[in-house]
């Protein structure tokens, strides 16, 4: 994919999800391809908002618009069509941190106290956690922000309910009684090295172990679309809107 245009053959393949665009007396209200082709500008570059080329329309409009999508959710809609195509032989979960921008402090108070901001202090200043599940490919099927300091384990759970894969894969950040037995009672093999504290060690299938850089490679291409590799939005909303937008653009690809 180019930095800010879809091809012919990635957009006939979400085009019928994208809500919008229909006909009006003088023709289409709004160019949805372009509309997206703006995002993935803005998701690539890392740019401001004013700093939208004008080709690709009113940055304004496109902010607008940006906002009602996160507010109806239809990035999290066109992730989730994209992932019915998920090669769930292995699932695979992990986190990685993003640092954060100064400007993307000092959001007003949202419900949800804290983690409606998702952003965490610590001793490298303020950070983002993006939590991936995976498939069998590396390609990315559910995506949750946290605050940077959230440990991995607090959201786990929310990363593998509702998949059935033949086996799940985790660092040993993972290694907890109730995840573990959540996923055995699933059916799924269990691939997640055990702590050195345990009393027990158990073995796990080593090989297949190996295949978890595939999730550590998802994290290196979306990192490439700058917008994510620092987070700039003041709302966790709007930062995981680009998220789940470089996400698809990966899918695509």
């Amino acid at each position: 994919m180019d930095c800010d245009v879809l091809r012919d053959d990635q957009w006939e393949r979400i085009k019928a999800f994208v809500p919008g665009g229909t006909k009006g007396k003088r023709g289409p209200r709004t160019n949805n391809r372009l509309f997206l082709d703006a995002l993935l500008w803005m998701a690539r570059s890392g740019g401001r908002w004013r700093d939208l080329p004008e080709r690709l329309g009113d940055y304004r409009s496109v902010k607008r618009r940006y906002y009602r999508w996160i507010e109806m959710g239809v990035l999290d809609d066109m992730l989730a069509v994209l992932a019915r195509e998920a090669d769930l032989e292995w699932l695979m979960i992990d986190s990685t941190i993003v640092r954060a921008h100064q400007h993307a402090a000092g959001a007003r108070k949202q419900k949800g106290g804290p983690d409606a901001q998702g952003l965490g202090r610590s001793r490298g200043g303020l950070s983002t956690k993006i939590h991936a599940a995976t498939e069998a490919l590396g390609l990315p099927i559910r995506l949750i922000g946290s605050p940077g300091q959230r440990s991995d384990i607090a959201f786990a759970h929310d990363l593998v309910d509702g998949f059935e894969a033949k086996a799940t894969l985790a660092d040993k950040g993972y290694d907890a009684d109730h995840l573990c037995d959540r996923i055995i009672e699933a059916g799924a093999q269990l691939i997640i090295p055990p702590k050195r504290n345990r009393k027990v060690q158990r073995s796990y299938d080593t090989e297949l172990y190996k295949e978890r850089n595939r999730i550590e490679r998802f994290f290196n291409k979306l990192k490439q679309f700058r917008r994510v590799a620092t987070r700039y939005d003041k709302l966790l909303s709007n930062f995981m809107g680009f998220v789940k937008l470089a996400a698809i653009a990966i899918w695509l690809k």
